[in-house]
């Protein structure tokens, strides 16, 4: 069984849907042609979760036979994963969906039909002119990473021909500005908020850059700053995509199929012709094209309106996963723990998490209209975090810490103070604050040391708790105060929120000895 034998047709469709395969359902050939012909979508970044969730929910839309294009991918970064990842397996690829329950979803995705390297080295650039020059391109899109959206002063000293991937689109641009300042939506996909204005800013830098020096006519800002012509939306997506999986890998090999060797680049990119990702995902986008758009809402993706968005990004980062995530990091590392499927099935961190999100946190939460809170919470406590195929760790999420916590969970204070709401409800978000003072200290419950994850201000907030001593419950804690009134880490001073007397006495506890993490978790979650 090969992804080659699907594109030549020397397979047996049979052999493949007993096995558990989904194979496409349209005409691959014929879409194909049309988006050669008039490519209506090109997206920038061709890692697993493009594969994984854009491509593969375009693929959803065009089984549905309302649609008859496929999605072009250009890879600005890592050009050996358009000649190991794509050439080879004739652009198709494996969508192997890991339930919570322990079992794979398998699923040929066919909707991309071109995938060219974005750089002027390469004779696909002229390929990527000539779609952007094509007046029935609608939208761009990008899963390059927030850094990927980065502008360095040296690449704008670079004129028209720029490396980073900022500068090529916005080269791009100026080709669609020249063919007659046709219209066109710049969409990012990537993990950060309020996404649609960082690649916004990216493109200006440049194209100020390029009017300032002559390269380029004023009348290129006036179009990319015209909404009728290019849009910048925002949108928020979610699905936790890891690299290609061993297990997922023995598993194919067990059916038969023989494209599951694992690939790695000389940048380091983890790639197969095959992508594993959780079960679970959302894509909501705010709906603001000038050229229209693909159906990608025939596969499950939400267009609504950019405040929406910004609600739903609210809802996922300040009370539905991410405080969750690290109110779990903090005391895993405390607890040896090392997969957060493992910690799922801990009764006191399950707990914790839990009632974080629907006792204290959900009161302040506002519901988006197109995702329901508590559903979001569900699926992230019973079927995403004890998945037992996501090997992720505690110590990855307790990575930067420091600049997490003002928006995971001083965000919900504020809105607590704000709203006059009864503070004492708050029990267990003070409890994860006084944890982080005990986690600090690199000491875990059981007396051994461990390695903090890295943090820009690990060893500035460590000195604060230098003084303190585990085993010394009766110590001077007044070092507590330096540490909880800081607002640039917690997002405002916790005396003056009225919890800095309280999270001191959580932290008196958590410093009693050994043991003592278990003890007071247990106690506080057991007491909601």
């Amino acid at each position: 069984m090969k992804l080659n034998d699907i594109l030549t047709g020397s397979y047996n469709a049979a052999e493949w849907e007993a096995k558990g395969y989904q194979l496409p359902q349209f005409d691959r050939e014929a879409v194909a042609q049309k988006t050669h012909d008039e490519p209506t979508w090109v997206h920038f970044g061709g890692g697993n979760i493009f594969r994984a969730f854009p491509a593969a929910i375009l693929n959803d839309a065009l089984n549905t036979g309302k649609y008859d294009r496929g999605v072009i991918v250009a890879e600005t970064f890592d050009f050996e994963v358009i000649d190991k990842a794509y050439a080879p397996y004739g652009n198709l690829s494996l969508l192997v969906s890991l339930q919570s329950t322990g079992t794979i979803e398998k699923k040929v995705i066919a909707s991309v039909t071109e995938a060219l390297k974005a750089d002027y080295q390469f004779a696909d650039w002229q390929r990527l002119v000539e779609i952007f020059r094509n007046p029935s391109l609608q939208m761009i899109s990008f899963t390059i990473t927030e850094k990927g959206y980065s502008v360095a002063p040296a690449d704008l000293e670079r004129g028209l021909q720029p490396v980073l991937a900022m500068g090529k689109v916005t080269a791009l641009l100026l080709e669609r500005f020249q063919a007659g300042e046709l219209p066109l939506t710049v969409q990012s996909m990537d993990n950060c908020s309020h996404n649609g204005d960082k690649v916004k800013a990216g493109v200006f830098a440049y194209a100020e850059k390029w009017v300032n020096d002559g390269l380029a006519p004023a009348a290129f800002l006036d179009y990319l700053s015209n909404p009728a012509k290019i849009t910048f939306p925002w949108s928020m997506i979610d699905k936790i995509t890891p690299r290609p999986h061993q297990k997922v890998q023995e598993m194919l090999a067990a059916d038969g199929f023989e494209d599951n060797n694992y690939i790695e680049t000389e940048k380091h990119t983890f790639t197969a012709p095959f992508v594993n990702a959780e079960e679970v995902q959302y894509l909501v986008i705010e709906d603001n094209y000038t050229n229209g758009r693909p159906p990608l809402d025939l596969g499950g993706a939400l267009y609504t309106t950019r405040e929406t968005v910004d609600k739903v990004e609210t809802m996922k980062v300040t009370t539905c996963l991410n405080p969750l995530h690290t109110a779990m990091s903090i005391y895993g590392c405390m607890l040896g723990y090392t997969l957060i499927s493992a910690e799922m099935a801990d009764e006191d961190l399950r707990s914790l998490i839990q009632k974080i999100g629907y006792m204290e946190a959900m009161p302040v939460v506002t519901d988006p209209g197109v995702l329901n809170p508590y559903e979001f919470i569900g699926a992230v406590i019973n079927r995403r975090l004890p998945n037992p195929f996501m090997p992720d760790a505690p110590q990855r999420i307790a990575m930067d810490t420091s600049q997490k916590l003002p928006i995971r969970f001083g965000e919900t204070i504020k809105k607590y103070i704000d709203r006059g709401l009864d503070m004492s409800n708050l029990q267990l978000i003070p409890l994860t604050l006084a944890g982080y003072a005990r986690y600090l200290k690199g000491i875990k419950d059981d007396g051994t040391p461990f390695e903090p994850s890295p943090d820009p201000m690990l060893a500035e907030l460590q000195a604060i708790v230098e003084p303190l001593e585990v085993g010394k419950p009766d110590q001077d804690f007044s070092c507590l105060r330096q540490l909880y009134s800081r607002a640039d880490v917690f997002g405002l001073n916790l005396y003056e929120a009225g919890l800095g007397e309280q999270i001191e006495g959580m932290v008196k506890e958590l410093y009693a000895g050994p043991g003592a993490v278990r003890a007071t978790l247990h106690k506080y979650v057991s007491a909601r």
